[in-house]
């Protein structure tokens, strides 16, 4: 069963626009909260994110990954209700903070995010990467506020969706509900693949298996699986995998040594996919050659 709207965040009978207002002709696009019978108040962004039409669904490159990907007929003029804003963001830019109010779910229609995690010390623990496609946004499911902050780490576009208004479209639409349901899981999947890499002895490996995984991300979206470009930092790949950038950069050297892929700064080149599926799965023939290898830097 999905979880119904948070208190607070308007509940099931009640249309996200009686209490919520979006002014677009404001760089920074400010929301105005209007609870029932109370004032509203103003949550505006820290930085400018510029706000643009909503672009139709159907022309959408990645839309089979999204929430109308498997839609039918029945079902998707449902969907095609729902007030669905864009975001524009350029590289750094947080698109919504730890802490602040959940009220969308963000579905990334170009570029690449990260969702971080802030620990005590005041560093943050980057706990995913986002693609064309990828639902953002379930961390605030829970309680009403957002968990991990995200930022673009290119210039990027997301899709808004009201949440409130997606769970009252849900109720009359079975596969919009099953939509839903399914993309969650997507993600449980893709953070248990994550728990797999971190769990690994060897770091090198995470290495190996996060390559590999960017391979398969890109091969769902269209893109070439064999060549792509990292738009994340060796500082954030050792982060999310538990490791640290030296260790990632080693890695990197010691799989173009072994003549694994080919590396040009951030763009990966995959020569020996085999050897490096078999290097994740335990064949790694170390020995010295790892303390040996140089640093890629990036």
């Amino acid at each position: 069963m999905i979880p119904s709207p948070p208190p607070g965040n308007g509940g099931p009978g009640k249309r996200v626009e009686d209490f919520m207002e979006l002014h677009g002709d404001t760089p920074a696009r400010s929301i105005v909260l209007r609870p029932p019978g109370r004032p509203g108040f103003v949550i505006a962004p820290k930085e400018p994110r510029a706000s643009l039409p909503a672009a139709p669904c159907q022309t959408c490159s990645v839309r089979r990954l999204c929430l109308p990907g498997s839609l039918d007929d029945r079902s998707q003029p449902i969907f095609d209700s729902l007030l669905i804003g864009r975001r524009r963001l350029q590289k750094g830019q947080k698109l919504y903070r730890a802490g602040e109010p959940f009220l969308f779910l963000y579905a990334v229609r170009l570029g690449t995010f990260k969702a971080g995690l802030p620990l005590n010390d005041g560093d943050e623990h980057v706990s995913a990467f986002h693609f064309p496609g990828d639902i953002m946004g379930f961390d605030g499911v829970a309680d009403g506020r957002h968990r991990t902050t995200a930022t673009a780490l290119e210039a990027a576009e997301a899709c808004a969706i009201p949440y409130a208004q997606l769970m009252e479209a849900c109720a009359g639409s079975t596969e919009l509900r099953k939509r839903v349901a399914q993309l969650m899981g997507t993600q449980l999947v893709r953070e248990y693949r994550t728990t797999q890499l971190v769990a690994r002895h060897l770091s090198e490996a995470r290495v190996a298996g996060f390559l590999l995984l960017v391979s398969g991300w890109m091969r769902e979206r269209g893109y070439s699986p064999r060549e792509f470009h990292l738009r994340m930092s060796r500082a954030e790949i050792g982060s999310y995998l538990g490791t640290s950038l030296e260790t990632v950069s080693r890695a990197l050297s010691l799989f173009a040594r072994r003549g694994f892929i080919l590396v040009h700064s951030r763009r990966i080149e995959l020569v020996d996919e085999p050897g490096l599926q078999a290097f994740e799965a335990g064949d790694h023939g170390l020995g010295r050659a790892f303390s040996a290898a140089p640093v890629v830097t990036a």
